[in-house]
């Protein structure tokens, strides 16, 4: 089975939901869809259900045009932010639903009942209620429920964003085991870019409704096609500079002037965008090939790593410092970095070099 989105956009109230886009999914296949909030990413979930009916284009599966195909006419599920259950029935129940309202054999309904919380680790809750469950149990209960089926389409909307730091990881781990060997397209929509590299799918960055990169997730990541990509598939999103190079020199801003790197050899002189990732700095380091001064803003501890948000010649900056540290406000600090690990972007954000692709060379957007 294959789902294509031809041309496809979305119109309300004169504002453009989703712009013009192009997209092909597969059976088998896991799609992400990452972006910020308000990127388009549940208005595109909502046109391949069939929730809505897009203002141009066509929805082809199979190659059968189903865009006016209303969703309970289409093998579609879908989980949500919100884990919704069926608070009067027990998860067995919760699960088993969609097959006893398709007439499934009750011995068919036990096995993939069973099968499905196997999968999600929820097999000794089948009895309980969903109010005696955990915000990961109930949400593991709405995704059992939505996979049973094996349907054609599974459409998950965030259903990790509401649930603490170590359920998410946990459900990280677990759900690309629960989605193996499955026939359905599965369509994951999140802002972490984290996820997008744990599940390792194609992946469809997402700017205020256009589609800006699709490609696999590792592929985006050593090639963004542009800065916003690039700041959005980073955590923190990577730094961007102005600077220029000459025939023999890179400068950027006026911040630092040194010899042209030899990987960016071949590009034209002139004036660029420069990205770092923010793991790439360090902070203090005596063995860093070049560095910058900078005054400490704010220190933010997340997991095991110190976000250091910096101010460089009244430019905000970050550096993501291994292990818990405490930096003083206004405390001087050199950022130190490898000026062969730049990013190049042209002055309308289009990547021209990239040192983490093969050769370096330059990656376009698919």
């Amino acid at each position: 089975m294959s789902l294509v989105l031809d041309n496809v956009s979305k119109v309300v109230g004169g504002q453009t939901h989703i712009a013009p886009m192009d997209l092909e999914l597969e059976s088998g296949s896991l799609s992400l869809l990452l972006g910020l909030t308000l990127s388009g990413k549940t208005s595109l979930m909502r046109l391949m259900a069939g929730l809505d009916k897009p203002t141009t284009g066509r929805i082809l599966v199979e190659g059968k045009d189903v865009t006016g195909r209303a969703v309970r006419k289409r093998n579609v599920a879908m989980v949500y932010q919100q884990f919704i259950n069926y608070p009067s029935l027990t998860v067995y129940e919760n699960i088993a639903s969609p097959l006893r309202i398709a007439g499934v054999s009750s011995a068919e309904i036990d096995r993939r009942v069973r099968t499905e919380a196997e999968r999600l680790h929820i097999e000794a809750m089948l009895d309980r209620l969903p109010a005696e469950l955990s915000g990961g149990q109930q949400q593991r209960t709405a995704m059992a429920r939505a996979l049973v089926r094996d349907a054609e389409l599974v459409l998950l909307d965030e259903p990790l964003v509401n649930l603490d730091y170590k359920l998410r990881e946990t459900l990280r781990e677990e759900l690309p085991r629960a989605l193996e060997g499955r026939r359905s397209m599965v369509v994951y929509a999140t802002t972490d870019p984290w996820e997008a590299l744990a599940f390792g799918g194609r992946t469809a960055v997402l700017e205020e409704g256009r589609l800006r990169q699709y490609d696999y997730a590792a592929r985006v990541y050593a090639a963004p096609a542009t800065t916003h990509v690039a700041s959005v598939f980073s955590d923190p999103p990577m730094n961007i500079v102005e600077g220029e190079l000459t025939g023999d020199e890179l400068r950027l801003a006026d911040l630092l002037r040194g010899a042209r790197p030899q990987a960016l050899a071949g590009l034209d002189a002139g004036e660029y965008l420069f990205g770092l990732r923010p793991a790439h700095l360090t902070i203090d380091d005596e063995s860093a090939d070049l560095g910058l001064s900078a005054t400490v803003d704010v220190t933010e501890i997340s997991g095991s790593d110190t976000y250091v948000h910096c101010q460089v010649a009244g430019l905000p900056w970050v550096a993501v410092q291994p292990g818990v540290h405490e930096h003083e406000l206004g405390a001087p600090v050199e950022l130190g970095f490898d000026i062969e690990r730049l990013f190049v972007f042209d002055r309308d954000g289009q990547l021209v070099h990239s040192p983490e692709a093969a050769g370096g060379e330059r990656q376009r957007e698919h």
